[in-house]
């Protein structure tokens, strides 16, 4: 039996897959959380109690997004299998996902059948990859291997990696010239909040100003397109 925990932060969408699980007589939700914390707090308790074999986890989860609660996850439990689910498309965030230690990605929209298939594979150790995500990976592996020549370049994008979720996309809007006034708008964030992620994204990439991000965003997509 695949004891599970489900991460996601709409109840809707937390019903519609205990209803598709549902239907594999080996799989069983034992625990369900809404945020970030509280996945890490359930984790925690059912470990000691019913024990684990998987987390089924949402990327955009408040308080504390998962590719960060995949991160504590894979430091204090390094041998309980993580899915990342999402909306976002493969070559946005599964390789992310993959190298911060996921058993694999899924998107919401995935059949069924492929997302019970998902379960099981990850919940036995192995690993879970579509085709699209395959691409996603092999794309990632040229662009490092074109960046290596170049030792800065090679930094920033490995910079990338360490950028939590909201900081992807703050960082992905300003890399299109929008303002901090824009972003905060259309993420409904205060201002002092995207300036504030501005920063992080600033130091943990070595940028000095948005244009030399928007520089990195640009030759981080030439190179993955020069497989």
């Amino acid at each position: 039996m695949v004891r599970l925990l489900l991460g996601d932060d709409h109840r809707i969408v937390r019903e519609g897959l205990k209803q598709v699980l549902a239907d594999a007589p080996d799989v069983a939700v034992v625990g369900e959380a809404q945020s970030g914390p509280e996945v890490l707090a359930q984790v925690r308790h059912l470990q000691g109690t019913l024990g684990l074999d998987l987390v089924l986890l949402d990327i955009a989860m408040p308080g504390c997004d998962g590719l960060e609660v995949l991160q504590i996850l894979r430091h204090e439990f390094p041998l309980l299998p993580v899915l990342m689910l999402s909306t976002y498309p493969e070559q946005q965030y599964a390789v992310r996902c993959i190298k911060l230690g996921a058993g694999g990605y899924l998107n919401k929209s995935a059949d069924p059948d492929d997302m019970v298939a998902a379960v099981r594979k990850v919940a036995a150790g192995g690993m879970y990859v579509t085709p699209a995500t395959a691409e996603a990976l092999a794309s990632a592996m040229g662009a490092k291997a074109a960046a290596a020549g170049s030792k800065t370049a090679a930094a920033g994008v490995t910079a990338l990696d360490a950028l939590s979720h909201r900081e992807h996309q703050v960082y992905r809007l300003l890399s299109t010239g929008q303002t901090v006034g824009e972003i905060g708008a259309q993420l409904k964030l205060a201002s002092n909040t995207v300036s504030t992620y501005r920063a992080r994204i600033l130091e943990k990439t070595g940028a000095k100003n948005d244009v030399e991000l928007a520089l990195l965003a640009e030759r981080h997509a030439r190179n993955a397109t020069q497989l």
